[in-house]
C-alpha cells in the first residue's frame, strides 16, 4: 500500500502544480467536469453445516469501491478508492484494507496522448499483453507506470509502456515493457479509402524483468533462469461486405515458471476467426492453438495475479445457472480448441417462424489437450531443466478438456408471451479444470425453458425451469425461478435450486433465494437472502473458487 500512496502523492502534486497554469488560460475549475461510479457488495454469513458453509467470524464482509474521474478538454485525471473489510468469502484475502489503489493523469496534445499512474491497455487479441480489471475474479493487473499513445499519420497507431503490475495493495516484483504498432491500409492510403475491403495489420512486443537467483526445484536441483523474458506477435484482420477474417500469432521465448515445472520450451498461441453475416443468418468459426503460453511478471506466482497476457476461451458463456456450473478454463500450458456458432432467424408467416417468427441459435466448442512428445523417459516424470516436450502444431492430444454443444430457440408466441427453451450438453473434465486429480469425467444434460407474460407494458411475470442430468459428480439438479418486474423501478426474484439427485441423502439439498431490487435512474439497490452453492465461477476462460455461502447480501450502485 506504501508504494501506491506514494505514486499517488506524486500524481496529486503534478496535478496541483499545473492547475494555475490552466485556471489562468481555460478557467480549468469552472469548465471541468467530474463523473464517477460506486459500487458495495456486503453480505452477512451464517454457518451451514449442511452446504458446508464456514463460520466467519466478523459476520459481515464488504467488497466496495468508488470512482470519481475529472476531465477537462485534453487533460483528465482519476482514481479509486478501494475497500474490503474484510474481503467476502471467495476472494483473496491479501485484498484485506482500505485506500486508493488507482489513480492517474492523462493528457492528450495533438497526436500525442500520455498517461502516468494506473492504466489498462490491451495489444491486439491480448496473446502477449492485456491489462484488465475483472471484478467477479478478484482479478486487477493494472499497470503502474507511463503509456504514450502516438498518431504520426492517419491510420497509423503507436503504443508503448512500462511499469509494474498491481499486486494486491503493492507492485508485483517484474517490470512490464512493451510496445504496439497498428495500421489501417483504408485510412493511410487515400486510394484505398473507398475499397469495400478493410485491411488492418499489427505487431507487438512485450517483456518483463524479473531479478533472479538460483530457484530450488526440489531437492536436488537448481536452475539458472532468464531475467527478461520477451514475447512476440503479429495480426491482421480483413473485411469485405458480410465477411470478415482475423488472425494473432504470438510467440514467447524460454520462461521457466512454476506453472510449467521450469522447463525451457518457448511457448507460441495462435488464434484465428472467421465470421458471415446477412439479414436472418449469422456464422462464426474460430479455433486456437496455445502452448506453453504463461506468461507473468513474477514467474513463481499461482493464481490469477499478475498475468501479463490474456487467454481466452472458445466456449460459449452460459447465463443460465445450471448451465453455467460446469464452465470452461483455458489450459495455457497446452490446448486446442475450436468453435462455431450458427444464429438463423425463422421468417414471419413461415411454417417453421409462425406468424411472429423465431430466432434459432446452434453451438458447438472443444478444447483439447495438445500433441506431446517429451524429449526423454525422464522429463515425462521430471521436465524441470529440459526442453521438455516437442509438440506437432496442427495436431491434438488425446485428452478431452470441454466439449460443448446448445441448441436455443426464441421465440415471441403472442404480443404478450416471450418464450426461449435451450438444449445444453457439456462434456466436463473435472479433474484439469478444477484440480482435483482422480476426479471423474463429467457428462451433463441440460434443459431450460424461460417465459415471460407481459400483464401491461411495465409490469411482467418471468418463469424459469432448468434441469441438469448427470450421472458424474454430485447427480441430478433441478432449479425453478420466479420473477416479477415493475419496470423500471421493482423487481421480485424467487428462485430454488435442488440437488435431488446427489447420492448422499443428506446433501439433497433446497438451494433457495429471495431477492429484491429497485432501481432509480442511475441509482440500484438489491437485498437477496438465500443459500449459495460452492462451485467455480469463470469470465472469458479465467476462473475462481466459490465458496458455499448462506445468509444477507445487500448490493448498491450508483453513477454520475
Amino acid at each position: 500500500m506504501k508504494r501506491i500512496f506514494t505514486s499517488f502523492k506524486l500524481i496529486v502534486f503534478l496535478i496541483i502544480a499545473i492547475t494555475p497554469v490552466y485556471s489562468f488560460s481555460q478557467n480549468i475549475l469552472n469548465s471541468g467536469s467530474i463523473q464517477g461510479n460506486f459500487q458495495m457488495d456486503a453480505q452477512y454469513y451464517q454457518k451451514d453445516s449442511a452446504i458446508g458453509a464456514q463460520n466467519v467470524p466478523q459476520k459481515v464482509l464488504m467488497n466496495a469501491f468508488c470512482n470519481l474521474i475529472y476531465t477537462n478538454g485534453n487533460f483528465s485525471a482519476g482514481l479509486r478508492y478501494e475497500s474490503y473489510r474484510d474481503p467476502m468469502l471467495g476472494f483473496d484475502s491479501r485484498y484485506q484494507g482500505s485506500g486508493i489503489a488507482y489513480r492517474y493523469a492523462s493528457y492528450k496534445a495533438d497526436d500525442l496522448e500520455i498517461t502516468v499512474g494506473n492504466f489498462y491497455e490491451q495489444f491486439g487479441s491480448g496473446l502477449i499483453f492485456r491489462s484488465y480489471e475483472e471484478r467477479n475474479l478478484g482479478l486487477d493487473n493494472a499497470i503502474d507506470g507511463i503509456k504514450v499513445r502516438l498518431t504520426p499519420y492517419k491510420g497509423i497507431v503507436l503504443k508503448t509502456l512500462i511499469g509494474k503490475q498491481r499486486y494486491f495493495w503493492d507492485l508485483g516484483a517484474g517490470i512490464v515493457r512493451g510496445g504496439d504498432a497498428e495500421f489501417a491500409l483504408n485510412d493511410m492510403i487515400n486510394s484505398f479509402s473507398g475499397s469495400k475491403t478493410r485491411i488492418t495489420f499489427g505487431g507487438s512486443v512485450v517483456s518483463t524483468y524479473q531479478a533472479t537467483e538460483d530457484i530450488l526445484y526440489d531437492a536436488t536441483q537448481k536452475y539458472v533462469l532468464p531475467e527478461n523474458v520477451a514475447a512476440f506477435a503479429g495480426r491482421f484482420s480483413i473485411s469485405r461486405g458480410r465477411v470478415s477474417l482475423m488472425s494473432e500469432y504470438a510467440y514467447k521465448s524460454n520462461n521457466p515458471n512454476s506453472s510449467n515445472q521450469y522447463i525451457y520450451k518457448p511457448g507460441e498461441a495462435l488464434l484465428v476467426s472467421a465470421t458471415y453475416s446477412q439479414k436472418g443468418l449469422g456464422l462464426i468459426l474460430s479455433a486456437k492453438r496455445i502452448d506453453n503460453m504463461e506468461f507473468k511478471s513474477s514467474r513463481t506466482e499461482p493464481g490469477n495475479m499478475l498475468f501479463i497476457n490474456y487467454l481466452p476461451s472458445l466456449t460459449r458463456q452460459h447465463t443460465y445457472s445450471l448451465s453455467s456450473m460446469y464452465p470452461s478454463a483455458t489450459q495455457p500450458n497446452g490446448e486446442m480448441a475450436c468453435q462455431g456458432e450458427l444464429t438463423y432467424t425463422l421468417p414471419k408467416n413461415t411454417f417453421l417462424g409462425g406468424a411472429n417468427g423465431a430466432e434459432v441459435k446452434a453451438n458447438y466448442s472443444l478444447a483439447k489437450s495438445i500433441d506431446k512428445q517429451f524429449v526423454s523417459d525422464s522429463a515425462a516424470i521430471n521436465p524441470g531443466g529440459t526442453l521438455g516436450y516437442t509438440s506437432s502444431f496442427f495436431k491434438f492430444g488425446n485428452e478431452m478438456y470441454y466439449q460443448d454443444f446448445n441448441i436455443e430457440v426464441t421465440k415471441k408466441i403472442s404480443k404478450t408471451i416471450k418464450a426461449l427453451i435451450s438444449y445444453v450438453n457439456i462434456t466436463y473434465n473435472k479433474a484439469v479444470i478444477e484440480g482435483h486429480p482422480g476426479a471423474p469425467m463429467v457428462y451433463s444434460s441440460i434443459f431450460i425453458a424461460d417465459v415471460t407474460y407481459k400483464f401491461t407494458p411495465k409490469k411482467s411475470l418471468r418463469g424459469e425451469v432448468q434441469h441438469l442430468s448427470t450421472k458424474q459428480d454430485n447427480g441430478n439438479w433441478v432449479e425453478g425461478l420466479l420473477e416479477y418486474s415493475i419496470a423500471p423501478k421493482w423487481f421480485f426474484t424467487v428462485t430454488d435450486m435442488y440437488n435431488y439427485g446427489n447420492s448422499d441423502d443428506s446433501k439433497k439439498i433446497h438451494y433457495y433465494n429471495v431477492a429484491m431490487a429497485f432501481n432509480k435512474g442511475a441509482n440500484r439497490v438489491q437485498i437477496s437472502y438465500g443459500k449459495q452453492r460452492q462451485g467455480i465461477l469463470c469470465v472469458g476462460g479465467v476462473c475462481r473458487s466459490v465458496p458455499a455461502a448462506d445468509g444477507i447480501n445487500i448490493s448498491i450502485t450508483s453513477s454520475f
